[in-house]
């Protein structure tokens, strides 16, 4: 399970084990005897191994040589090739900018057992501290300039909900460090730092790009879904012009533009851009649960240029109402300005017809218990915020929907230890659970990662699937 410990502020999820409980595990019954069987464009005909190729591989050596993509065999044996994700990157043992000693959560609390003890006091003086440090940080910049709109909305925002994220990440830090999930020595991980890729190439916002310039495809004469089966080899426009599933039990590979990508059992994605998203409406399904990471403008992410964003306008079109079932739950990612926040409350959700229930924080610690950034910091905040609503639709079919499931509480902490690639969110699959009925439909839109039960859609799908972040962990 993800989740590590419930408590009533929230959760404490262990991010980098919902990865490897997804079942990333290729099974391979096509044996040399006492050979090496080498996975390129050839595959297995059981239904646990698969490498779809959706463009030429680049490799064409007389000696192959082997990598995370490749099988060792031995006489007679079924093997099964298990990956897991790279551990390196979640070795956040550091804060990213240490906070001051008054401020760290642990600060005078040698024993676990003692937190609770001085925990009102610490409180009360960091409240106290934070708005005369506020004051101060006013004063100083008064002598160059003053606080713009923006700034001081955030400061009030923050003042509102600095006491629950405090004391709710106390309490669960507190528990991950009884059970040993967090602990104060954290260094034996950072001989590997020197192992982690330091670039993937990860072309697929570019495909996507290209892609409308492929010829128009007949909606009428072409398949709505393309399964992943054994020996299966497609052009790209077929991938980019169709919902793909992976029914099976077993992990499957793809390549594409020569790069090897994983995909989980009982996933589904359509890799496209907002213009095309018509193939995710001829899947015709209805989703109880739609979760939606949008690209917000900001000023990091323009100076930066990890990707195209878009403007509030642009997100309004996304057809929200044309993709959820009635009740459906639709939760939103909410950078910590205050002009996104307003947006989603005031202006989208409404214009989805959906319902505002709820402001969730996801609150991102080192593997020691600190915050990744001072809580009071005024550049960024070891937080972010999640919204979550319902559609309005029919009354009984949404009574019927929530019988036997617990509504949603208006304030939760998730508290992980985040990934060290930009933007990649913790899993809600298990926090969500608890607030819809099983076996539901899921989907999560400008998705980057693949996960089983779910559908996703987004121009960089399969971008954290890129198979250099995964280790071969065994061959059985």
């Amino acid at each position: 399970m993800s989740v590590v410990h419930r408590l009533t502020a929230g959760w404490l999820v262990d991010h980098l084990s919902f990865i490897n409980q997804c079942g990333y595990e290729i099974c391979d019954s096509f044996a040399h005897p006492g050979g090496v069987t080498h996975n390129t464009s050839v595959t297995s005909t059981e239904e646990c191994h698969s490498i779809s190729t959706f463009a030429s591989t680049p490799s064409s050596s007389n000696s192959p040589t082997y990598g995370p993509g490749d099988a060792i065999e031995t006489e007679g044996k079924t093997a099964k090739m298990k990956y897991v994700f790279r551990e390196e990157f979640f070795d956040i043992s550091k804060p990213h900018i240490a906070a001051a000693p008054e401020e760290q959560l642990c600060q005078g609390c040698p024993e676990v057992s003692m937190f609770g003890v001085f925990f009102p006091f610490i409180s009360l003086w960091s409240n106290m501290h934070f708005f005369g440090r506020c004051l101060l940080n006013l004063q100083k910049r008064k002598r160059k300039c003053v606080f713009n709109q923006g700034e001081l909305d955030a400061l009030e925002y923050h003042s509102k909900v600095r006491k629950l994220i405090w004391e709710g990440t106390l309490h669960l830090v507190q528990e991950g460090l009884k059970s040993g999930f967090l602990h104060h020595t954290t260094a034996k991980l950072s001989c590997r730092k020197n192992n982690v890729p330091q670039h993937i190439v990860c072309g697929l916002a570019e495909l996507c790009e290209m892609a409308k310039q492929f010829p128009a495809v007949n909606g009428t004469d072409h398949q709505a879904v393309q399964v992943l089966e054994d020996e299966t080899s497609s052009p790209e426009q077929d991938l980019l012009s169709c919902v793909t599933e992976n029914n099976s039990n077993c992990a499957k590979i793809i390549v594409l533009m020569g790069q090897k990508y994983l995909v989980p059992p009982k996933s589904s994605f359509l890799l496209s851009d907002i213009s095309c998203l018509q193939p995710l409406l001829n899947y015709e399904k209805k989703y109880d649960v739609i979760v939606i990471d949008p690209p917000w403008d900001n000023k990091s992410v323009r100076r930066s240029n990890r990707y195209s964003h878009l403007s509030s306008w642009q997100i309004k079109q996304i057809p929200v109402p044309a993709l959820a079932a009635p009740n459906c739950l639709v939760v939103t990612w909410v950078t910590n300005r205050q002009q996104h926040l307003r947006f989603v409350k005031d202006e989208l959700y409404p214009h989805w017809s959906v319902k505002t229930l709820a402001e969730w924080h996801w609150v991102k610690i080192t593997r020691a218990g600190e915050f990744v950034m001072p809580l009071d910091s005024l550049h960024k905040k070891p937080y972010e915020v999640l919204v979550l609503g319902r559609v309005q639709g029919d009354a009984k079919e949404a009574l019927r929907k929530s019988e036997n499931v617990l509504p949603i509480p208006e304030h939760k902490l998730i508290v992980s230890i985040p990934c060290s690639l930009h933007s990649h969110k913790p899993p809600l699959a298990a926090i969500l659970a608890e607030f819809i009925k099983p076996d539901v439909e899921c989907l999560e839109l400008f998705a980057r990662n693949l996960q089983p039960g779910w559908t996703s859609w987004g121009n960089e799908v399969l971008k954290f699937q890129h198979i250099d972040y995964f280790t071969l962990l065994q061959n059985e």
